[in-house]
Parts: structure tokens; sequence; C-alpha cells
């Protein structure tokens, strides 16, 4: 509500300070930039940056290499590529994440999971396969360091 609070008299309307006070709040990490809230349905193709919230139903593919979030009511039935992806509600697909996949409960989660780091909560239902491997390309899998003995 900070963009609200101000008091109208002391700044012109469409001054400088109001602008740039928009555009922090726009753009601070961690922020939801775009939501698909309670209610909503979408199908298709889905690919942006920043970090997308559903919360409703969604079926097709979504592509990213920023934050995927899942919300405890949403129905997701898609193929997903994303940097991070944290899952609260249902989802039924393939995951690839870059990043990490976090999964919270009510989660329930049908289909594959592919990324270097998972974490589960207690209470999670996962149905599906799991390969946690380094997804970013161009590197090959570390070799271990000879071992040297006196």
């Amino acid at each position: 509500m900070a963009l609200f609070s101000g008091d109208k008299k002391d700044a012109p309307a469409g001054s400088a300070p109001a602008r740039k006070e928009e555009s922090n709040v726009s753009t601070r990490a961690g922020d939801v930039h775009t939501l698909l809230g309670k209610g909503s349905e979408f199908e298709g193709k889905l690919s942006f940056e920043g970090q997308v919230r559903i919360d409703g139903k969604y079926s097709g593919q979504i592509s990213t290499k920023d934050v995927l979030v899942i919300g405890e009511g949403a129905r997701v039935n898609a193929e997903i590529s994303a940097g991070t992806v944290i899952i609260n509600g249902q989802v039924e697909g393939n995951i690839k994440a870059t990043g990490m996949v976090e999964l919270h409960p009510p989660a329930r989660v049908k289909g594959s999971i592919e990324t270097p780091a998972l974490s589960m909560d207690k209470g999670v239902i996962f149905e599906g396969s799991c390969k946690m491997e380094n997804l970013t390309k161009g590197t090959g899998p570390a070799a271990p360091a000879p071992s040297q003995t006196k």
C-alpha cells in the first residue's frame, strides 16, 4: 500500500519520484510479476521472465529460466521447463528445472522430475521418477579428485 499512502497535495501528479517508486516495486527480487488467479483457466504455451504464480487451472507448456510457483489450489497439466519450480498444488506432467524443485504439502505431482536439487516435505504425494543431475549445458559430471596415499 506504500504507493497509495503519500499525501497528494505534496507531490504533483506524474512527478518523477512516484514513477521511480512504482518501477522499484515491480522489479524487487521475490515479487510475483504475473498471477493466474483462482478461478482462472488457461490453455496454451506460457513463456516468461520473472516470477509467475499459478493458482487456477493451466494446461499446455511452460518455459522460463526464472521461478514458477504453483499455488495450493492450482491444477496444472503441463510440460514444465524452468529455473526453479515451487509446487503447493497439483501437477501432472514432466518437470525440468535447472536450479531446483520444491514440493510443499498438499502438493501432488504425477510425472518425472529432472533437477540438480530437490526438496520434498512430509505430506507430499509424488508418483513418478526423479533424476538428479546438473542440467546446465556444456558441463559434464565432475571427476572425483585422485586420492594421494602416503
